[in-house]
């Protein structure tokens, strides 16, 4: 009994990274093309995250739909 717990475990986490998917855009301060890690779990999001080549912070806003960014906007934090 105990090993079908632990495969349920690891079973629901599988499938919460199916949640997350990594998407290539372009940072509104430095230009350089990066990528993040979405958390697809709820639909529409809006959250501030620093860029990996500059530091400078970014709004990003995005709409998931179908396991996929279907729409992002990315801006400079004035």
């Amino acid at each position: 009994m105990r090993g079908q717990g632990r495969r349920k475990v690891e079973r629901d986490a599988v499938r919460g990274s199916d949640m997350v998917v990594e998407h290539r855009f372009t940072c509104p301060h430095c230009w350089e093309q990066i990528t993040m890690l979405f958390d697809l779990s709820a639909a529409d999001q809006s959250y501030v995250e620093d860029c990996e080549v500059c530091c400078n912070p970014i709004a990003l806003r995005f709409r998931a739909r179908n396991g996929m960014v279907v729409y992002l906007e990315a801006k400079e934090v004035a």
